[in-house]
């Protein structure tokens, strides 16, 4: 079966981010909508970046935490896919990033979704799809 950018994470696309949870070493926003009792779960293992008023935060910010837990509870309106860029959820005209640079890798994984009713799911490792570039 061929993959298919962006097909799988845009069904977060309507979602609403209602929490976002810190863990030592990575980040879970967790999502749900008014039509499905289902809660998606995006895993971060690879910090995101945060676009919050035109300006982009990173985890070296001491804003950015504030910058992720501001986006709740706003609803997905596009979400985008592709090598080079990654993965980018949009909240309006705001957005989370996940492409990390090499040295912000921690582990085989760069992120995780999964939570659909479906049991659908999906992990990015670098080296593939839409990680080809890492």
């Amino acid at each position: 079966m061929t993959y298919t950018p962006n097909r799988f994470l845009s069904r977060l696309v309507g979602h609403r981010l209602y929490s976002v949870q810190f863990t030592m070493d990575y980040v879970q926003l967790h999502f749900d909508h008014e039509d499905t009792p289902h809660s998606p779960l995006l895993n971060c293992d690879a910090l995101p970046h945060v676009l919050t008023g035109g300006r982009w935060t990173t985890p070296a910010d001491p804003a950015w935490a504030g910058a992720l837990r501001s986006l709740i509870p706003r609803q997905v309106t596009a979400t985008h896919e592709a090598t080079g860029t990654g993965l980018r959820l949009d909240f309006g005209d705001d957005a989370v990033r996940l492409h990390p640079s090499p040295k912000e890798l921690t582990g085989p994984e760069i992120a995780y979704l999964s939570g659909f009713g479906d049991r659908d799911w999906m992990a990015w490792r670098p080296g593939e799809e839409s990680f080809e570039d890492l």
